[in-house]
C-alpha cells in the first residue's frame, strides 16, 4: 500500500463534488450507531431517569438542532475538512482553531479506537453464541482495521455505500421491534403517554442521564466535515446536518418510549437497573417480535459497531489531512491519492493508531469494551463537546460585527443558547464521567487531562507559527473548499 500512496500522490486536494445530501447522512447517522445506543444505552439511561428518559433523547436533540442553525450557517464560508479547527479559528481566533483541532482530532481518534474495539468484542460473542467456535476479540478487531482502512483508503462514495446499508439494517431491526410492541397492544398497560410529560425531567438521575443522551448524537457535525467533497455544499451540509439532528432525535425519543411502554412504565426502571437489565431490549425484541428478530438484533449490532468505526475513521483521517495540509503535523499527511482523492497518508497513519491500541489491549490484559471502548470514548466524547461549545461561541464571534444579512436568531441568539446549554452539559458530564466510563476519579481525572494539554499545545504552535513565519500564521484556517 505505500507503494502505490508515494506513487499517486499529485492529487491536491480530496475528491470535489463526490458526496451528496444522503451520503451524508448515513455518515452522522451511522457513527451515532442508533442499534448500538438504544440497546447497549438507552437502557442504563432508563436505570437512571426512569420515565424521564425519553425526553431527555428529545431535549437533547432540540438543543443540538439550536446549535445546527448557527453552525450550518457559518457552513456556507467555511469549508475546510477540519472542521472545528477552521469554524473555531474563524470566529476565536487562530491559536482557539489549533487549539481545538488538536483536540477534535484526539477526540475522534479516542472514539475509533475505543468502537473497534468494541466491535471486536460484540462480534466474538455474536458469532460464539450463533456456531459454538470461539474466535478471540482481537482477530475480529483486525479483521475489521483491514477492511475499514481499505474503505477508507477507496473512494468516499463506496464507505457512504456500506454505511447505508448498514444503516438501513438496524434501523429496521429497531422498527421491527417497535411494531411487534405495538401488535400487541402496545405492552402490558398500552402506549403510555404520560410517560412524556415534562414533569418526569424532575425525576433523580436525569443529570446523569443527559450525560448518555448528548453522547448518543456525537459526530453529527461531521456534515461539515466532507464540506469539500461535497455537491453544492452550501445547500447539501446544512441540510443533511438538520436532517440527521431531527431524525436521531425523534427516533431515539419513541424507541426509548417503546423499551419502557415494553415493560410497563412502572416496571422498566426496575427492570433496567435489575439483572437483566442490559439485555432488556434484546429481551423484549424476542418477548414482541420472536427469536429471529432478537437474533437478528444481536447480529446487526455488530455490523452497527463497524459502521460506527468506519464513520469516525473518515473523521479522524480528514482531520490528519486538514493539519497537515496547514503544516500543523507533517505534510505527508496533507497528500491524497489521484486515484481515489482519498487522503491516504492519513488513513495509514490512523490505522496504525487503532492496531497499536489493539496490541497494547491485548498486551495489558484489560477487557476491550469496559476500558478500552468506554475509557476512550469517555475522552473522545468530552472532547467533541467541548469543541461543539467553542464552535457556537465560535460562530457568534465570526457574525458579530457583520450578520451578513442572516437574522439575529441564527447567528446571534442559537449560538449563546446552545453554548450555555453545552457547558451546562458538559458541567454534568465531567461531574458524572464514572457514568461513561465505569472508572475511579483518578482514572478519570487522567482521562481528561490530555484535553486541556492538547489544547495548550496548539495555541503555543500556533503562537510559534506566528513568531516564525507570519505570513504562513496568516494563512491558517483560511483554506476554504473554493481556493483549495
Amino acid at each position: 500500500m505505500t507503494s502505490s500512496i508515494e506513487t499517486e500522490e499529485a492529487a491536491p486536494t480530496l475528491e470535489k463534488g463526490a458526496i451528496g445530501t444522503g451520503d451524508l447522512v448515513f455518515f452522522v447517522v451511522a457513527a451515532a450507531a442508533p442499534l448500538t445506543v438504544m440497546a447497549g444505552v438507552a437502557p442504563l439511561a432508563i436505570g437512571m431517569a426512569g420515565q424521564g428518559a425519553p425526553l431527555g433523547y428529545l431535549v437533547s436533540g432540540l438543543l443540538l438542532i439550536v446549535f445546527a442553525a448557527g453552525f450550518t450557517a457559518m457552513s456556507r464560508y467555511v469549508r475546510n475538512a477540519g472542521a472545528f479547527y477552521a469554524y473555531i479559528g474563524r470566529g476565536l481566533g487562530r491559536p482557539a482553531g489549533v487549539g481545538s483541532a488538536y483536540v477534535a482530532l484526539l477526540a475522534y481518534n479516542a472514539i475509533e479506537v475505543g468502537l473497534l474495539a468494541a466491535f471486536g468484542w460484540f462480534t466474538e460473542s455474536g458469532f460464539q453464541d450463533l456456531t459454538g467456535v470461539l474466535i478471540p476479540w482481537w482477530a475480529w478487531a483486525l479483521a475489521g482495521l483491514v477492511a475499514i482502512g481499505v474503505l477508507g483508503y477507496l473512494k468516499v462514495t463506496l464507505s457512504a455505500k456500506v454505511l447505508g446499508v448498514a444503516l438501513v439494517l438496524e434501523v429496521l431491526v429497531l422498527l421491527v421491534f417497535e411494531a411487534g410492541v405495538f401488535a400487541h397492544g402496545g405492552g402490558p398497560h398500552g402506549p403510555e403517554f404520560a410517560v412524556l410529560s415534562p414533569a418526569h425531567l424532575a425525576n433523580g438521575g436525569v443529570g446523569g442521564m443527559f450525560v448518555l443522551a448528548i453522547g448518543a448524537f456525537v459526530g453529527f457535525e461531521a456534515t461539515a466535515i466532507y464540506a469539500e467533497e461535497a455537491r453544492e455544499p452550501e445547500r447539501t451540509v446544512p441540510r443533511a446536518t438538520y436532517i440527521a439532528v431531527a431524525f436521531l432525535a425523534l427516533f431515539y425519543t419513541f424507541t426509548v418510549w417503546m423499551i419502557i411502554n415494553a415493560y410497563g412504565a412502572e416496571d422498566a426502571q426496575r427492570v433496567a437497573n435489575g439483572d437483566g437489565g442490559a439485555d432488556m431490549v434484546f429481551t423484549a425484541t424476542e418477548r414482541f417480535a420472536g427469536a429471529w428478530a432478537a437474533d437478528a438484533m444481536h447480529l446487526l449490532i455488530i455490523t452497527s459497531a463497524f459502521a460506527a468505526t468506519l464513520a469516525f475513521h473518515n473523521g479522524a483521517t480528514r482531520y490528519f489531512y486538514a493539519l497537515g495540509r496547514e503544516g500543523l503535523l507533517p505534510r505527508r499527511l496533507g497528500r491524497v491519492t489521484a486515484r481515489t482523492g482519498s487522503p491516504a497518508v492519513a488513513v495509514v497513519v490512523q490505522s496504525a493508531i487503532a492496531l497499536l491500541t489493539v496490541v497494547v489491549t491485548l498486551i495489558v490484559g484489560v477487557d476491550p469494551y469496559s476500558v478500552t471502548f468506554l475509557w476512550t470514548n469517555g475522552t473522545g466524547i468530552l472532547g467533541v463537546m467541548l469543541m461543539q461549545a467553542c464552535a457556537a461561541l465560535a460562530v457568534y464571534g465570526f457574525f458579530r460585527r457583520d450578520r451578513r444579512g442572516l437574522p439575529a436568531w441564527r447567528v446571534v441568539l442559537a449560538p449563546l443558547l446552545s453554548f450555555a446549554g453545552l457547558a451546562v452539559l458538559i458541567g454534568l458530564a465531567c461531574a458524572n464521567l464514572d457514568l461513561l466510563t465505569g472508572a475511579t476519579p483518578g482514572v478519570n481525572a487522567v482521562l481528561l487531562a490530555p484535553l486541556p494539554v492538547l489544547f495548550a499545545l496548539g495555541v503555543a504552535v500556533s503562537l510559534r507559527v506566528r513568531h516564525r513565519d507570519p505570513a504562513r500564521y496568516a494563512r491558517l484556517t483560511t483554506t476554504d473548499a473554493e481556493r483549495v
